[in-house]
């Protein structure tokens, strides 16, 4: 039986405790301005607290999960190439980085971009050889303040990437980060940390994929903080495909100035809990974000999904479409805002939400928001959750496609829309066979 926690309390002390024993481990490292921002953000998770659902933004999301499995916050496994066989995505070139348990594995790594180009180095060292960078930027975009998770993860962030791509710069390879937990022998807890600078008129190209080794509970508390300058320009991918025991909240904060260009998409296909905020502030005229999401839950699980676009100046736009299939009993939350400040003369702000749900036992909650406080703007939102269209079925199975095929194949286009946006061949390709098989099961 795997361990478990006595109550909701014993998790926060545990949590609270490991933050004490490293500290005294620092000696005089504690009292840097760096050490003083996380221990702020550790008082006030303590102050916060694991939500509830009664708290708004987490009503339709029980976290309670959490504290029936015991974790064990700092394991370091090591890992061979050999072990990650069953995890390789085919084809796949570029800078790519290695995580396990939260750590940096520079031995199963490998960077390819030249360092004049863009620099690339993993949290912890960046910390000591680069804290300019690290005090002008980290914490300053993800708030600590109103989140517990966000707190937490600032308070204990063990390791990550840092990203700088300097200005009138066009990074060639894409930036591939492989976070991996192994939970083969016990309960793992990580908390990751990323920060990504790009410079003005500079571009770059991200991925992030979650995968588990192992049938243990995992649970991964992962924040991206990203700055874009004037004019910089980047393509940003998420991919989840995680264990049946993973419990995920991830948090990526996104900054945008004048004339900027934010491109994402997130794509969700397995793990027990899994809450993904992606928060983005249009803070320059002519900014642009395009965010695309999929996801798809079966059995038992649980998938939220919370987006929000804040157009703080005049001629902006953003565009959103999400896509959800559910199956058996399981779960989907999408809550998308939308804020026009008063000065944001000129938005155009467009979301949209669809969702199939192919069984009574699978449920969709959507709450689409607009809160407009300019009156020279175009918004609009909207939500659809409905079966798969009868006729469409029909006609096909008319033609001599059986219904199971027919079934994959109507969803499987209805997933396209969101597929056919990620530009790195090599994932879009891995995403569409692994789609194709899970919607064949």
């Amino acid at each position: 039986m795997n361990p478990s926690y006595a109550s909701y309390n014993d998790f926060k002390n545990q949590l609270l405790a490991a933050f004490k024993t490293n500290e005294e481990r620092m000696n005089g490292e504690s009292k840097t301005p760096f050490h003083q921002l996380r221990r702020a953000a550790l008082n006030q998770f303590d102050l916060l607290g694991f939500p509830t659902i009664r708290h708004e933004e987490w009503k339709y999301s029980n976290v309670s999960g959490l504290f029936k499995e015991a974790f064990v916050l700092d394991s370091t496994p090591v890992l061979t190439a050999q072990d990650l066989v069953s995890l390789e995505i085919p084809n796949l070139d570029g800078n790519i980085l290695y995580f396990v348990n939260g750590r940096y594995q520079p031995e199963l790594s490998h960077i390819v971009s030249p360092a004049d180009q863009v620099q690339i180095t993993n949290f912890a060292e960046a910390v000591k050889n680069n804290p300019e960078l690290i005090s002008s930027h980290f914490a300053n975009y993800a708030d600590y303040q109103e989140n517990a998770f966000t707190a937490l993860n600032t308070a204990l962030a063990n390791d990550g990437v840092v990203v700088h791509v300097p200005d009138n710069v066009t990074v060639e390879q894409p930036i591939i980060l492989r976070f991996i937990t192994d939970s083969r022998e016990q309960n793992v807890a990580s908390q990751p940390r990323n920060l990504v600078v790009v410079g003005k008129n500079a571009e770059v190209m991200m991925a992030e994929s979650f995968r588990t080794l192992g049938d243990r509970a995992s649970f991964v508390n992962v924040v991206t903080e990203i700055a874009l300058a004037r004019e910089a320009r980047m393509q940003y991918y998420k991919v989840q495909d995680e264990s049946q025991k993973a419990y995920h909240i991830g948090t990526t904060q996104v900054y945008q100035a004048d004339n900027s260009h934010f491109y994402s998409a997130t794509v969700t296909l397995n793990g027990n809990f899994i809450r993904n905020n992606l928060n983005i502030v249009l803070n320059g005229q002519y900014a642009e974000a395009f965010m695309y999401g999929l996801y798809m839950p079966n059995g038992r699980q649980h998938i939220d999904n919370h987006t929000l676009v804040d157009h703080a100046m005049p001629n902006s736009y953003s565009s959103e479409l999400y896509k959800g299939i559910l199956d058996d009993n399981s779960t989907g939350v999408f809550n998308g805002k939308i804020f026009v400040r008063p000065d944001a003369q000129k938005t155009n702000a467009y979301q949209s939400c669809k969702n199939v749900v192919l069984s009574s036992g699978a449920s969709m909650n959507t709450k689409p928001q607009l809160e407009i406080f300019a009156d020279d703007v175009k918004c609009s939102h909207g939500t659809t959750t409905g079966q798969l269209n009868d006729e469409a079925l029909f006609y096909m199975r008319s033609r001599g496609i059986p219904k199971d095929e027919a079934r994959s194949l109507l969803l499987y286009a209805f997933s396209q829309d969101v597929l056919s946006q990620i530009k790195i061949q090599p994932i879009r390709e891995y995403l569409e066979r692994v789609v194709t098989e899970k919607l064949g099961q």
